[in-house]
C-alpha cells in the first residue's frame, strides 16, 4: 500500500508561491475557458483534464477539434506532443525505483509525470529515503493533477468573465515559468547552451519553417549542447 506519511507530505508540497502548481492552476483556467467555447460540457471538459493532465496535449486536442480533424489525427497529435515526456521518465524513474515497491506503483504514477510535478520531485528526492520516493512522488502527483481538474472547472464557470486577452496570458504563464526555472538551473555548460542555443535557433528556424521551427531548433541545440558538453567533460 502506499505510505499516508510520505504521500501527505509529497502532497504538501505544491505549497508556496515558488509553487510550479501556480502556474499550472492559471494555464488550466484559460483550457476550461476554452474547451466551454469548444461546446465541451463540464464532465467532458473534466474528463478531458483528468484523462490528458499536460497544458500542450491538451491545446493540440482544442485546436484539432476546433478545425474538424478526425479522432485518429487528433490520438496521433496528442501522443506525439506528449511523447516530450518521455526523457524526463527516464530521467526521473531511476530516482524511484527500490525493491521493496511493488511494480503497479510506478505504472500508477507514470500518469502524473508533467514539468511541474517533476520539478517539485527533482528539488525535493534527496532529501527523502529511495525506499519511500514513489510514494512521495504519488503525492506529489497527486496534488498537481487535482490542481489541474480544479482549475480547469473554475475556468469553464468563469470564461464568461475572461476575454481573449486574459486567456492567452493565463495560457502563456506556465511556458514562461518554466522558462525562469532552466534560467536558473543553468549551472552546466550543457544546460547552458541548450537554453541559450534554443531561445537563438527556435525563433530563426521560423523564417525556415513556422510549423517545424521548435523541434528543429530544441533538436539541435539540445545535440549541440550534449556534445561539446561532453567534449569538455561538463
Amino acid at each position: 500500500m502506499i505510505d499516508t506519511k510520505y504521500f501527505l507530505k509529497g502532497f504538501k508540497s505544491i505549497k508556496g508561491v515558488g509553487s510550479p502548481a501556480i502556474a499550472l492552476g492559471a494555464s488550466f483556467v484559460a483550457i476550461g475557458a476554452l474547451l466551454k467555447n469548444l461546446g465541451f460540457t463540464i464532465q467532458e471538459s473534466i474528463f478531458s483534464t483528468f484523462l490528458t493532465y499536460a497544458l500542450p496535449g491538451s491545446l493540440v486536442m482544442a485546436e484539432s477539434m476546433l478545425i474538424g480533424a478526425s479522432l485518429i489525427n487528433i490520438f496521433i497529435a496528442v501522443w506525439l506532443v506528449n511523447a516530450r515526456l518521455y526523457p524526463m521518465t527516464v530521467a526521473l524513474m531511476p530516482l524511484l525505483m527500490h525493491e521493496n515497491q511493488p511494480r503497479w506503483k510506478y505504472y500508477l504514477s507514470c500518469h502524473f509525470i508533467a514539468v511541474s510535478s517533476w520539478l517539485i520531485m527533482k528539488d525535493n528526492y534527496e532529501n527523502i529515503e529511495k525506499e519511500n520516493r514513489i510514494d512521495f512522488w504519488i503525492g506529489i502527483g497527486t496534488a498537481t493533477w487535482s490542481v489541474a481538474i480544479f482549475s480547469t472547472v473554475i475556468g469553464y464557470f468563469a470564461s464568461d468573465f475572461l476575454n481573449k486577452d486574459i486567456l492567452i496570458g493565463l495560457a502563456i504563464i506556465n511556458p514562461i515559468y518554466f522558462i525562469c526555472m532552466m534560467i536558473g538551473a543553468m549551472k552546466t555548460l550543457q544546460i547552458s547552451l541548450s537554453v541559450i542555443l534554443g531561445t537563438i535557433l527556435g525563433p530563426a528556424f521560423y523564417f525556415l519553417s513556422p510549423e517545424w521551427c521548435i523541434l528543429f531548433g530544441g533538436f539541435i541545440a539540445g545535440t549541440i549542447a550534449f556534445l561539446l558538453g561532453e567534449k569538455s567533460g561538463k
